[in-house]
């Protein structure tokens, strides 16, 4: 025999975005990649009649995990269910491990810079870019006393993607790893490209991080480049809408980037053990006659 029940959300915090795996208290799983809306909105599941606790997991930035006994409840107390959002106070310590840095509420919060440049008269082609950052990792300290000195200037640590654009024309996601030293074999297989990203190497010279390989990848100018996303997180004004980007390699078609003005972005969202100091940044590029 079976049991069907409605799952429905009553209330959360803003932090709870999803997804979300649904499973019954013998362990078997009624439901994954569940939405947050779909939660608003109510699922329906049918089980075994011996199944008494429903458990609800969630693998967003804020995780947890739920038992809920199953009650029963009339019409006309289901249908009074309406979503609420309710934040908890809690209290966090910050600053207390110097080793750490973008991290924040036991997430890994990205940190974004983003550099613009306005040219003269003419249009100029980007040619590459160099950046002057300063990347340290601290090391642990015997005495667990805070120590400046206890911290070293790394080469192959540094932002890990870059997006650059105009009005009309946008690199996408490029994705940054250190160009692999004395393996030839190795480079050749960049850049690299993915489903939503494309994959360059950069290189530090002279204290300078570069690099290059990148291109125009908008289909359709006539669509926006960016989105709002108001459910991941309040730190980012926008992101790249992926369904415009063409991730292909374009054999012929390798529209430069060429405008009046340029922006770049650079993100560090894959770590937090890094103290990213930025300094100043160069884009060469030269005049476009037409």
């Amino acid at each position: 025999m079976s049991q069907t029940i409605i799952i429905k959300l009553a209330s959360a915090g803003s932090r709870v975005t999803g997804p979300f795996t649904i499973s019954d208290n013998f362990g078997n799983v009624l439901g994954t990649n569940v939405s947050l809306h779909d939660l608003i909105t109510g699922v329906v599941y049918s089980v075994a009649n011996n199944v008494t606790v429903i458990i609800i997991e969630s693998f967003g930035r804020c995780k947890f995990k739920k038992n809920l006994p199953i009650t029963v409840l009339d019409s006309c107390q289901l249908n009074a269910i309406h979503f609420k959002q309710k934040n908890t106070p809690s209290l966090w310590r910050h600053l207390t491990n110097p080793k750490i840095y973008n991290y924040y509420y036991g997430n890994i919060e990205p940190y974004i810079i983003e550099y613009p440049f306005t040219y003269q008269f003419n249009d100029e082609i980007l040619q590459n870019v160099k950046d002057y950052t300063k990347a340290y990792q601290y090391l642990e300290v015997s005495d667990g006393v805070w120590n400046d000195n206890a911290k070293i200037e790394t080469d192959d640590v540094w932002f890990n993607k870059a997006i650059l654009y105009n009005g009309q024309q946008c690199s996408g996601i490029l994705e940054l790893v250190p160009k692999p030293l004395r393996n030839l074999s190795e480079y050749m297989k960049y850049p690299i490209y993915n489903t939503d990203s494309k994959t360059i190497t950069y290189t530090k010279s002279d204290n300078f991080y570069q690099y290059n390989t990148f291109w125009s990848m908008v289909k359709d100018k006539r669509v926006p480049l960016f989105v709002t996303d108001c459910y991941s997180t309040l730190s980012l004004d926008k992101l790249i809408n992926q369904a415009n980007m063409d991730y292909g390699k374009r054999s012929f078609k390798k529209e430069p980037l060429r405008a009046k003005e340029l922006k770049v972005r650079h993100i560090l969202d894959s770590r937090s053990d890094t103290h990213l100091v930025s300094q100043f940044i160069t884009t060469p590029s030269q005049i476009s006659y037409k």
